[in-house]
């Protein structure tokens, strides 16, 4: 199938575009490249350091260099249900490893924070920096220099973006992302968010509301709505970083343990000893980037990708924006309904054919890179295929259903639910947005009223209690963006506002914070760039200003006389309170630093250090004297 024009237009435009920082990002992983081990350049006090508390089968083939040795780094926690099935990882990691005649060593863990349990809290405040700190955590774990390959164990929110963010510093190495998978489906999503909308009303007591977030979060595994957390395993795998098929299968299954296994065995024959040497630089390129966000609109995937993802790009060299996010999402159509794009969760999406359907699909469409770099070097075809255990026999692949399982859930190109992706950029007087079209009905999509405006979700929340909510108006939540208070997701707007809308008003958010993955009926125009404690016209913006959000024609505007406009003063707010406790104090720097949502929100600057860094030509020289 030939390459849909839209998708090489944007691809050849972004690769222009980037060329100088992605050479120079490729030049020093060039230059990192070594023949053989880096241990056989090592010192031997170095050497000695790195395998001391290694077994003595594991400690003569580090020795010896003649095994390679894979890096293990893990979000592992025990209180987070997506992350405590990767507490037994590691032992499976090396059995396999040594099956493969070679060696794993965990070398480090990255901390894993839930939004989930944070939402509303002072600790949402920290979420978006734990990325960069994950993404610090991850290099300081492979920075002793011992490993030939890396995988990498993570799934929720920040924690896959961090993690990727961090290895494409050691873009040498190969690296496989494991995941944990998704737990069994519970309360119906569409049941929950009933119960919320009720507790925001008054209707049912938190002991009902409590009882309802149980049986919705109730085991290992994943959260199985599809918010960011299962977008990044989307990605992980539509980018060629899984192996095929690998990510939804429930945790603790014979099924899911020989996926780690065959992970552990797969990185190990493709570092630079052998003959299939696939680094992770080879493997993220503007093509892979282009299918990820392809991706993330054939499955009306997570908001929060419109910055995680230009984040990565960038640390890959790579230069996109919501321009690229925008134009794609024109060209791919929506092919899934997964709550809260509809009511079904991931374990049905993956029942009605899932990853292998879908990937299918859209190559046949022409709306994927067929021909990148995998981690199974067979191109993205091979993701067209899904894992099955045969009885009495290894793990296995076969081809994805041919017809999906329930076209309530999934549906082929040539049906789809919605033609495009339904992840609009807006621009106008108020700046540069995103809002996510796909679970919005196409008659709440064009809002016209008067705004109201708010410091925080809490205010808005309180005003609801009060009663004064009840009429046409846009709520819009200013000095939320990264540099004011780390832009905290401000999900818990939307029982509210779903219940304003209900009721037959017309209602719309507006703000510089982000809605996450959950981003759901009620339109909401995030990530408002630049922020308003950076300049952005979003805080000249007063209470009875009529504000136009057309999703449509994707503009954003305060319909204000533009000379009345231009001689507005602003007034900060104090935002004393969002920069101490709860270790908030810590991120002063953080906060300082940050670039904007469209530049991937990051608190270093990648792509620049990557320029004005020198590229080293010469092979590093031995640490010590023999």
């Amino acid at each position: 199938m030939t390459l849909n024009t839209i998708v090489a237009t944007v691809t050849a435009r972004i690769r222009e575009r980037s060329a100088p920082s992605r050479g120079l990002y490729l030049q020093h992983m060039a230059a990192a490249r070594s023949a053989g081990t880096t241990r056989g350049r090592m010192g031997c006090t170095n050497l000695a350091h790195a395998f001391a508390a290694s077994d003595a089968v594991d400690k003569a083939e580090l020795r010896g260099n003649r095994w390679p040795n894979i890096g293990i780094v893990s979000a592992y926690n025990d209180m987070l249900s997506a992350h405590q099935p990767l507490e037994r990882y590691p032992a499976i990691i090396k059995q396999a490893a040594r099956e493969a005649f070679a060696v794993a060593q965990f070398a480090g863990g990255v901390p894993a924070m839930c939004d989930g349990v944070t939402q509303g809290e002072p600790g949402m405040e920290l979420s978006l920096f734990s990325r960069d700190v994950i993404a610090m955590a991850t290099a300081i774990a492979l920075s002793h220099d011992t490993f030939d390959a890396v995988l990498c164990l993570g799934v929720c929110d920040k924690i896959v973006p961090g993690l990727l963010i961090g290895a494409l510093s050691f873009g040498h190495l190969p690296t496989i992302f494991v995941p944990a998978g998704p737990m069994t489906s519970g309360l119906p999503n569409s049941d929950k968010a009933k119960v919320r909308q009720l507790f925001a009303q008054g209707k049912v007591g938190r002991e009902a509301l409590l009882e309802s977030e149980a049986q919705s979060y109730h085991g290992p595994g994943t959260c199985t709505f599809y918010g960011t957390a299962n977008s990044n395993q989307m990605l992980m795998e539509v980018m060629g970083l899984h192996l095929p098929g690998a990510a939804f299968v429930n945790p603790n299954t014979p099924l899911r343990d020989a996926l780690t296994a065959a992970a552990a065995k797969r990185v190990a024959a493709i570092t630079s000893l052998g003959t299939q040497y696939t680094p992770l630089c080879d493997v993220i390129d503007e093509r892979a980037i282009v299918n990820g966000i392809v991706g993330l609109h054939a499955t009306g995937g997570s908001t929060n990708h419109t910055i995680h993802l230009i984040a990565i790009a960038r640390a890959a060299g790579i230069l996109i924006d919501w321009d690229d996010f925008d134009a794609l999402s024109s060209a791919a159509p929506l092919l899934t309904r997964i709550y809260p794009n509809g009511s079904a969760d991931v374990n049905h999406f993956h029942a009605a054919g899932g990853m292998g359907f879908l990937i299918r699909e859209l190559l046949a469409a022409g709306l994927l890179h067929p021909d990148v770099k995998t981690v199974v070097g067979q191109g993205l075809a091979a993701y067209a295929e899904e894992p099955y255990l045969p009885q009495g026999s290894a793990l296995a692949w076969r081809p994805a259903a041919e017809t999906s399982l329930d076209p309530s859930v999934l549906r082929p190109a040539s049906a789809p639910f919605a033609a495009d992706g339904g992840l609009r950029r807006l621009h106008g007087n108020l700046g540069r947005a995103v809002i996510k079209t796909s679970a919005v009905k196409p008659e709440h999509r064009i809002v016209e009223a008067p705004a109201l405006v708010f410091d925080s979700q809490e205010a808005v929340q309180a005003a609801f209690k009060r009663g004064e909510l009840r009429r046409d108006f846009v709520a819009v939540v200013r000095y939320q963006g990264p540099r004011a208070n780390g832009m905290p997701e401000l999900h818990k707007l939307t029982p509210p506002l779903g219940v304003l809308q209900d009721e037959g008003f017309h209602v719309a958010l507006v703000t510089d914070g982000r809605m996450s993955g959950a981003s759901g009926k009620v339109p909401a125009a995030i990530h408002i760039t630049p922020e308003c404690l950076a300049g952005g016209e979003l805080a000249k913006v007063r209470d009875g200003d009529v504000i136009r959000l057309d999703a449509e024609a994707g503009v954003l505007e305060a319909l204000v006389d533009a000379a009345e406009w231009a001689q507005r003063s602003v007034t900060v707010p104090d935002l004393a309170g969002s920069h101490v406790g709860m270790g908030r104090e810590l991120f002063a720097g953080a906060r300082a630093m940050v670039s904007g949502a469209e530049e991937g929100a990051m608190s270093f600057g990648v792509v620049e250090r990557v320029a004005a860094a020198p590229v080293k030509t010469a092979v590093r020289q031995n640490l010590a004297a023999e």
